[in-house]
């Protein structure tokens, strides 16, 4: 491979957490023809190192290339510092700045006595500078800095030769620093806190037995970990982990040898077996814990309101609205239990529930603007969620994970069973949405003498994560459940609730193609499918609408009427390429000013979250050395991003069902097609259906939609919360 060696003359650029590095290096010798020009002379070098220094000789093996806007360049993809060979190079390092404690003179006495190998002879015999007539203190200090310097190196040398790129070694090597050794030698699949399991699993197979007892003990741990993501499910049976074993690892196990994994697993702490169920122990005790946590929450006084009837007349007079008997019981019970559940679809008024029981705990209270701040914490998992809270309730709310103060790099909480919040009304939206993981640590995060109030529509998708926390809270039939059945009509002619309550109960009507004062369904074959939602758009804009008015919601990313392709083709609808508007190219898709995007992942520290939409406000192109950054509008929360950051964005002008829940759209589209069928199933398309606020067009075949609302695609989770539930409160 071609090199370029010399040393490095100026550190123009240094990420510290990605060790990436722009540098001027002068070059002393090389075997690319391309860089014979530049012997004796600098040239820009690009890459990521896990330390540069400007005192040491480095082997830099990579190719010239020509920036568009940086010009000439060196792009690093390895490398590794020469050897010392001469007796003069070893003083001259001993002497440098990477040596605390060790001058010229004390590095040629170290030199003249121990030799050309005086650090190698160092780092294995710690009496070695002793004896070269270094006084203890020193000798300890130069020691101590010689090994720190190799540790790095040897540890970065190690991790290449198992096959990790230079940018994965290095970022293994800032995570765990001396520990880095150790886990290479012990228990390479510790790295999967880090990097991909699949991409450790591969570096470990090529230098191990394919049935080490590491590998099968970490297989097996991950196989039970994908059944959850893919399942839901909290518990396993062993045919099912011995299937997905085979599925996922080609690992085929006899009975014995998984026993014997599985024990091993059980000694280690990360296993539990109950009967002829294994759980991973994060997940029996998410369950477990949530018991305990509700069991002592439910032991407390309940309160009785004797004027509630007055008081909540006089709020209806004061909000304009009237409650229905179940709301109005709803409301109360909420105010007079610790623990309650609200459950409802689209249109039954959950959001008018949770306003009137903010507005009449602040006055049952008669606490004071800021009192009301410092005792109420409004909840939801998704920004939209929380956002949609605070505009009904006119106080603020936030996201779960940002109230519980989640540490994304430790994947901690800041608020939890040792240092918990103080408010003592909790309501939180979109339960449905939650798994027991965020479950238990918001219980844990909270005091146990709180009033809990939990509200969401049990029949919507459940949690991306394991568990079905809603369902088995309400099927326990332990806690204050209030149901809400009446539809309130938003016209003589409004359909989007009914037809959401027709898809739940798997009974369309007859005439569920016939157009409505809200909806409306466009027979289209799957050719024509994307053609018809360009023009619904066109003629939406007409009439004034724009890109934050109207939401695509589909199934999937692939195929051709999936996201990706949609979103190619509302981008150039929407937001047209333009002279007066920068872009910017992310692999294979472009973004420009104006574009509409979805935040895929929760990034507390700039409070935006997993399903936030916002809008790319300015592209900023930067000469020089310095990143292109993209400016995202989130509601008025402007974030910026660098190009690297991007992989948590993508287009919004279509987005998945999935991606759509807490949130509500004015105007949704909807495209159902026989190349959606593994993603046809009832709870989808009701979440779908149930997420249009002012109008919903279905696009498709009507057999297509028939066949959906009659699958129950979505298997019933394995879970033992509501088991555990009722043992515990029940003995």
């Amino acid at each position: 491979m071609n090199y370029i060696k010399g040393k490095v003359r100026n550190i123009i650029y240094q990420n510290k957490e990605n060790g990436y590095v722009v540098a001027v290096f002068r070059v002393k010798e090389t075997n690319d023809a391309k860089m014979e020009e530049y012997i004796n002379k600098t040239v820009t070098i690009t890459g990521v190192f896990l330390d540069i220094n400007m005192e040491e000789t480095f082997i830099l093996k990579g190719k010239a290339t020509r920036h568009e806007r940086f010009g000439f360049q060196y792009q690093v993809d390895s490398y590794e510092k020469e050897e010392m060979s001469s007796e003069e190079a070893v003083k001259e390092f001993l002497a440098s700045s990477l040596v605390k404690g060790c001058g010229k003179t004390t590095a040629a006495k170290i030199v003249d006595i121990l030799g050309i190998d005086a650090i190698k002879i160092i780092k294995e015999d710690e009496r070695a500078l002793l004896k070269a007539g270094v006084n203890e203190a020193k000798a300890k200090t130069i020691r101590d800095s010689i090994l720190a310097y190799s540790d790095a190196d040897d540890s970065l040398l190690k991790l290449k030769e198992l096959g990790f790129s230079i940018p994965e070694a290095t970022k293994i090597y800032k995570k765990y620093q001396e520990a880095t050794k150790y886990i290479i030698e012990s228990n390479l699949y510790v790295l999967t806190e880090i990097l991909d399991f699949n991409k450790i699993d591969g570096i470990y197979k090529r230098n191990h037995e394919e049935y080490d007892e590491v590998r099968l003990k970490a297989c097996m741990a991950e196989a039970m970990k994908r059944l959850s993501f893919n399942s839901g499910d909290t518990y396993y049976y062993k045919d099912e982990i011995k299937d997905n074993l085979k599925k996922e690892f080609g690992l085929i196990l006899d009975d014995d040898t998984f026993e014997e994994v599985i024990y091993a697993l059980e000694e280690e702490d990360r296993v539990i077996l109950e009967e002829n169920r294994y759980y991973l122990k994060e997940y029996y005790e998410d369950e477990t814990d949530i018991c305990d946590n509700l069991y002592t929450m439910n032991n407390d006084n309940t309160t009785v309101l004797e004027d509630f009837l007055s008081e909540i007349e006089k709020l209806e007079e004061i909000e304009g609205v009237y409650y229905n008997e179940d709301q109005k019981s709803a409301i109360r019970k909420a105010l007079e239990n610790k623990i309650t559940i609200i459950s409802g679809g689209p249109g039954t008024g959950k959001t008018t529930i949770i306003n009137a029981i903010v507005k009449l705990y602040i006055k049952l209270h008669n606490y004071m603007p800021m009192e009301a701040l410092a005792n109420i914490a409004l909840l939801a998992p998704t920004g939209r969620a929380s956002k949609k809270m605070s505009m009904a309730t006119g106080m603020p709310a936030m996201t779960i994970h940002r109230y519980l103060k989640w540490n994304k790099d430790t994947n901690s909480f800041g608020m939890n069973e040792f240092h918990k919040t103080q408010e003592n009304l909790i309501i939180v939206d979109e339960m449905s949405m939650i798994d027991v993981s965020l479950f238990n640590a918001l219980l844990k995060g909270i005091k146990s003498n709180v009033q809990l109030i939990m509200v969401g529509d049990v029949f919507q998708l459940p949690s991306v994560g394991p568990g079905l926390v809603l369902n088995d809270l309400i099927e326990s039939d332990l806690f204050t459940f209030c149901p809400l059945e009446k539809i309130y009509r938003q016209s003589e002619n409004s359909y989007i609730p009914y037809l959401a309550l027709e898809i739940k109960n798997k009974d369309l009507a007859e005439d569920f193609t016939t157009q409505k004062d809200d909806y409306n369904f466009l027979e289209a074959s799957s050719m024509q499918i994307k053609e018809m939602i360009r023009r619904i758009c066109v003629m939406s804009k007409t009439k004034g609408l724009n890109e934050n008015d109207i939401q695509v919601l589909a199934p999937m990313y692939k195929g051709e009427n999936g996201i990706d392709n949609l979103n190619v083709i509302l981008q150039d609808l929407f937001n047209p390429k333009s002279d007066k508007k920068e872009e910017i190219r992310i692999g294979e898709v472009i973004y420009r000013e104006n574009d509409k995007v979805l935040q895929l992942q929760n990034n507390p520290d700039c409070n935006v979250f997993n399903g936030d939409i916002g809008f790319i406000r300015k592209i900023n192109k930067k000469t020089g050395h310095n990143k292109d950054t993209i400016i995202i509008d989130f509601m008025g929360n402007k974030v910026e991003y660098t190009k690297e950051d991007m992989f948590q964005i993508k287009h919004a002008y279509a987005i998945t069902i999935h991606k759509s829940q807490g949130s509500e759209f004015p105007h949704v589209i909807l495209p159902i097609t026989m190349g959606y069928y593994r993603m046809l199933y009832n709870k989808l398309i009701y979440t779908g259906v149930s997420r249009a606020k002012k109008s919903l067009v279905i696009i498709g075949e009507p057999k297509c939609l028939m066949m959906a609302v009659n699958n129950d695609y979505a298997s019933t989770r394995k879970t033992t919360l509501k088991e555990k539930l009722m043992y515990k409160f029940l003995k």
